[in-house]
């Protein structure tokens, strides 16, 4: 203190001195947080306190918090014709997810509880023969074996086909709607292909919806005159015309509107619209377009209100709005399919179309269409 005193100017300037360069350190890792945290995403943001306490220095990081856009939380951004890796909940890296674009145009699809999850290759990378060997076990291997079945035309339970049949219902009493309930059955067929469908159903007493956008004889074209109920008879078809849609209501009402007797709807919106909350019995045969309506089901949920499901798949073309390579369009199709199974769907029966074309290429251990039947047994 003696020198201290002896010598005040000088050592003044030297406290003052090595304070300072007590916070340079500080002051340069700020910079350095500042500089780093501006190339973070989402433009993080930076707050430094930096203070001076008896005789020292005290330094925090009170937060560093990055500006997440709502696209980032929970939920996986698909770009068309963009493979990328998104990091799982387990802290494991999977394989992303690849949107099919349309060769014309995409359309956005409306997403619901869940979204379709792309399954990994199926020889850890893109091949041909790897993906239809694997479709073609799943479609034609039953999941379910039941007791007692109904087939075409029939509306009686036996315990195995009269005649090799293109699908079958599973008839176990648990999987059938109790007698004391409204029987409800929809059918989606511009081909006429659901007259023995049409027969089983009505046999069993079921309220029927038949679908088909080109038939005259149904009523009008727009909402609230193609979509009348026949309240709950038994043994009536109402005739609706129209379709099957998959894609957002925003996005397809210009498509329509040049085409005033082409009225389509998503399935839920149907339900909605004649009050329905569950379908027994659901046909469809949708020329194609069965891909993008499945992923439509799984996202939306709406599966879990259908109990019993006949479809016939297609697998000569991609089907609209679906595109991307020969193995990405299978991977597609395959993952379509896990995604009815997770909601629920297990296959009962598998029947062989004609003609042996997959995606224009002639493949002799398959077949162009099948027709598939399942059953929900979550209900």
């Amino acid at each position: 203190m003696r020198t201290c005193a002896r010598w005040r100017g000088r050592c003044g300037l030297s406290l003052r001195s090595g304070a300072l360069l007590l916070l340079i350190p500080p002051l340069l890792l700020a910079l350095q947080l500042l500089v780093v945290g501006s190339l973070l995403p989402g433009a993080a943001r930076v707050w430094i306190g930096v203070e001076e306490q008896d005789g020292g220095v005290a330094f925090s990081v009170i937060s560093i918090e990055p500006k997440w856009s709502s696209r980032h939380r929970g939920t996986r951004s698909w770009r068309p014709g963009v493979e990328e890796e998104a990091e799982a909940d387990d802290g494991e890296r999977r394989e992303g997810a690849r949107a099919f674009e349309d060769e014309n145009e995409m359309h956005s699809r409306q997403v619901g509880p869940r979204a379709l999850e792309v399954q990994l290759w199926a020889a850890g990378e893109p091949s041909f023969t790897a993906e239809l060997n694997r479709i073609i076990q799943y479609i034609t291997r039953p999941q379910l074996n039941c007791s007692k079945v109904l087939s075409p035309g029939r509306a009686q339970p036996a315990q195995h086909p009269a005649a090799p049949a293109h699908w079958l219902l599973c008839a176990e009493d648990w999987l059938l709607p109790a007698s004391h309930k409204t029987c409800v059955a929809y059918s989606f067929s511009m081909d006429g292909g659901d007259a023995d469908f049409l027969k089983t159903v009505l046999g069993l007493g079921c309220e029927v919806h038949c679908f088909d956008p080109s038939n005259s004889n149904a009523s009008g074209g727009h909402l609230g005159n193609s979509l009348a109920s026949n309240h709950g008879d038994g043994g009536v078809v109402s005739q609706h015309k129209m379709w099957l849609e998959w894609r957002a209501p925003k996005k397809r009402t210009q498509k329509r509107r040049g085409n005033p007797g082409g009225v389509s709807q998503t399935l839920a919106d149907i339900m909605a619209t004649l009050g329905h909350h569950t379908v027994h019995f659901l046909y469809a045969d949708l020329l194609s377009g069965e891909w993008r309506v499945f992923q439509n089901w799984i996202e939306a949920g709406t599966l879990q209100n259908v109990h019993h499901l006949v479809a016939k798949v297609h697998l000569e073309w991609a089907g609209f709005e679906v595109g991307g390579s020969n193995e990405e369009v299978l991977r597609y199709w395959f993952s379509v399919l896990q995604g009815l199974q997770a909601s629920g769907l297990k296959l009962v029966h598998s029947s062989a179309g004609e003609g042996h074309s997959v995606l224009k290429q002639t493949v002799a251990n398959a077949h162009s269409s099948y027709t598939l039947s399942w059953v929900n047994t979550r209900h």
